[in-house]
């Protein structure tokens, strides 16, 4: 699920314009293109970015840390979820081409309420937000990215929380296909019916 997005990768342009205007989009593509072409900031970047690989079932950090890392999809999945009375309650997926972290654990320093599991093998290029900081105050290329992606973020919640308000089950199911009609082959079942906010049976009764 669409939350932000970086530098230096292929992003996934069929989930960016769903959220974005033409203009906004247009942004994006210039900024890539200067950064593309920045030697002094891919050497940069490089310097401070590296990959790994995480297994099936794997979480990118211990529940109710600080986010110190901002994860890029290169495969594989992820989904984010909340965790309290015993319940497990998924609030997001991403997907290749999707950056993974925590907003407001990044920013303010603070342990994270959302942690996310790997649902398929990964690998992930990982930078952390010192670092991104760093970059973001040597580049400004890299800063005008930062903002662009907060404000996709907020768009993509916006219209999550208008989702999950006014929407009924049968719709909010619609509308996750039509945005990700690659989501049932990779993702359980149960995932999806938690984050659409119905349970499992329900899920079944509207697909059948």
């Amino acid at each position: 699920m669409f939350k932000a997005f970086f530098v230096f990768r292929p992003l996934n342009w069929h989930t960016i314009h769903l959220f974005l205007n033409m203009d906004q989009e247009e942004q994006i593509r210039d900024l890539l293109v200067k950064c593309l072409k920045n030697s002094a900031l891919r050497i940069a970047y490089s310097a401070f970015a590296r990959k790994k690989a995480f297994k099936k079932g794997m979480h990118l950090r211990e529940p109710g840390t600080v986010c110190r890392y901002c994860y890029f999809m290169i495969s594989g999945v992820a989904r984010g979820y909340y965790f309290r009375d015993r319940k497990e309650v998924t609030t997001s997926f991403c997907f290749e081409g999707d950056p993974v972290f925590s907003l407001e654990s990044a920013t303010r320093g603070v342990p994270a309420y959302e942690t996310f599991e790997i649902l398929e093998d990964a690998v992930i290029e990982m930078i952390s937000f010192n670092d991104l900081f760093q970059l973001r105050q040597q580049f400004p290329e890299v800063e005008k990215m930062w903002l662009l992606s907060v404000e996709a973020y907020a768009i993509w919640l916006e219209e999550r929380l208008y989702s999950l308000q006014f929407n009924d089950a049968k719709e909010r199911y619609a509308l996750l296909i039509k945005k990700y009609p690659y989501i049932i082959q990779r993702v359980q079942l149960g995932y999806i019916a938690s984050y659409l906010g119905i349970t499992k049976e329900t899920l079944s009764r509207i697909r059948s």
